[in-house]
């Protein structure tokens, strides 16, 4: 049985097979305004990247899990970031990297598991996500799941020549 598991996927932790997909996304310039990517990942740091994701979060602060459909496709990843036990907090990230592959529950699936995850199994009070203003997707998943907008970071990241607001974004769990 696998803990993290819903009806169409399932959040597993990163193997070093995951390699080439990983070198895809983060090579990938479309994706890089979310990440705040500013050069490309060579496949030698990700390697190093992967070798040392089994730390444990409470060392890392940090924890990436990838999102996988049962014929063990991987479709993409889910992080906790910025993870803090003491105020019983952590930021949320979800990329889901195929067009195809988006708008189809997938996003919706693997954060409700990692929901349940994070209240239940680390006792945190609370998730949060930074969402660009533009990015009507992620603000229509997080909404949906019962993610509050708290706030609004004006002029936060220079994209394109521009600047935009970021949304600030927080679950509370009760």
């Amino acid at each position: 049985m696998i803990v993290l598991s819903g009806n169409t996927i399932y959040l597993r932790a990163l193997e070093a097979e995951d390699l080439d997909f990983l070198y895809t996304l983060e090579n990938d310039t479309g994706v890089w305004e979310i990440s705040e990517t500013l050069a490309p990942y060579s496949k030698f740091v990700l390697k190093q990247y992967l070798a040392n994701s089994h730390l444990d979060i409470y060392e890392a602060k940090q924890l990436r899990l990838a999102i996988s459909d049962y014929q063990n496709n991987l479709l993409g990843f889910i992080d906790l970031f910025d993870f803090n036990p003491k105020n019983k907090r952590a930021g949320v990230g979800i990329i889901v990297l195929e067009e195809g592959n988006r708008n189809k529950g997938v996003g919706k699936e693997a954060l409700s598991l990692l929901m349940d995850y994070a209240f239940k199994h680390l006792d945190l009070h609370q998730l949060y996500a930074n969402i660009s203003e533009n990015n009507k997707p992620s603000i229509h998943l997080f909404s949906n799941l019962g993610f509050e907008r708290v706030g609004i970071k004006k002029d936060w990241n220079y994209t394109s020549g521009k600047f935009h607001n970021e949304i600030l974004y927080q679950k509370i769990h009760k």
